[in-house]
């Protein structure tokens, strides 16, 4: 019950072509807000280059 140092996934988007931006992937997770807003949060973005096409 205690949220410290808690993760929470907010988004999840797939196969985004190298030229464009997030809208042109596959959204598997869709974007969540951040709840409740209080305190101070901390945001890890994570960017992989696929090679090929690949399941996720």
């Amino acid at each position: 019950s205690d949220p410290y140092l808690r993760e929470h996934l907010h988004w999840i988007v797939t196969d985004i072509p190298g030229t464009t931006d997030a809208t042109f992937g596959k959204e598997l997770v869709s974007y969540e807000i951040p709840k409740p807003n209080i305190g101070i949060h901390r945001f890890v973005f994570v960017l992989f280059k696929q090679k090929r096409r690949q399941c996720v």
